[in-house]
């Protein structure tokens, strides 16, 4: 499954995943202990929604903007982190990781960027242009290992590939399990889609082998079956995540899954923990 950033640029994904990477990292910072965080696969920043590549999906009318018809107070402040970056009321441009993760920036925090793909990574430069974003043009899961401490005692490392390779899941499995051994108590967040529900249960399986104590998947079928050749949703991985964040994370999924709900289907979004 090929995942460009921008041919998918708000949709319910993005909704989804940037709903809990800003509550993830606001449970963070309910200590005052400074953060870095890490995007390994950061794409370009920022996505033009009238742009050619996201129009010729239009998948952000099933995701940011009804995001923005819903109104339910637990979506606010994913949709005042998209209208950060909009003029007008209905959004224009869509922010990826990167502008998200630098909205939440406090003064000492660090913020770091990695994107391979020479075009993206020179868009994503022109994005972050005026933040403090370190950004690097490397291999990523070299460069995921090689951050590895930290520069500071707490941080969040968020992988999120375009699943382009064949091999992106066993690379995902192979480089956490080496990361987790550097960096045992860090913060890992890893998106994937969702194709169907019988592979993602294998992958599922070789994660919980990894034998990692405390890893938290979020799941969102978008679909009450199956829908075969199509993309039917996507989730998260979390590694130690807060316990902040995990307490107030089911009301916040119920409202996600009832803002993205298809029509004709109610959806499905669930949290469980992977352990033998």
């Amino acid at each position: 499954m090929n995942y460009r950033h921008s041919f998918h640029a708000g949709n319910s994904a993005d909704v989804v995943k940037h709903s809990l990477l800003i509550a993830l990292v606001r449970a963070l910072q309910q200590k005052q202990g400074a953060l870095t965080l890490i995007d390994t696969h950061a794409g370009c920043g920022l996505y033009d929604l009238g742009g050619e590549e996201a129009q010729r999906t239009g998948e952000s009318t099933q995701g940011v903007l009804q995001a923005f018809a819903d109104s339910n107070p637990l979506l606010n402040d994913y949709r005042a982190a998209v209208q950060a970056v909009n003029a007008a009321d209905e959004p224009r441009f869509y922010p990826g990781s990167p502008r998200i993760l630098a909205q939440l920036l406090r003064p000492h925090d660090f913020l770091i960027l990695n994107e391979k793909h020479p075009e993206d990574a020179s868009a994503l430069r022109g994005a972050m242009r005026g933040t403090p974003a370190a950004v690097h043009e490397r291999d990523a899961y070299e460069f995921w290992l090689a951050l590895l401490p930290t520069r500071t005692p707490r941080g969040v490392v968020v992988v999120d590939p375009p699943y382009e390779q064949l091999d992106e899941r066993a690379r995902i499995t192979a480089t956490l399990a080496a990361a987790h051994r550097k960096w045992a108590h860090g913060v890992t967040v890893i998106w994937y889609p969702l194709k169907d529900r019988a592979t993602h249960s294998r992958w599922k399986e070789q994660l919980r082998a990894l034998g990692i104590p405390k890893m938290l998947g979020v799941e969102h079928w978008l679909y009450d079956a199956d829908q075969p050749g199509i993309y039917n949703g996507a989730g998260l991985f979390f590694v130690n995540p807060p316990y902040a964040f995990t307490q107030a994370l089911p009301p916040l999924l119920e409202a996600l899954r009832a803002a993205l709900a298809p029509e004709g289907h109610s959806g499905e979004i669930t949290a469980h923990w992977l352990r033998d």
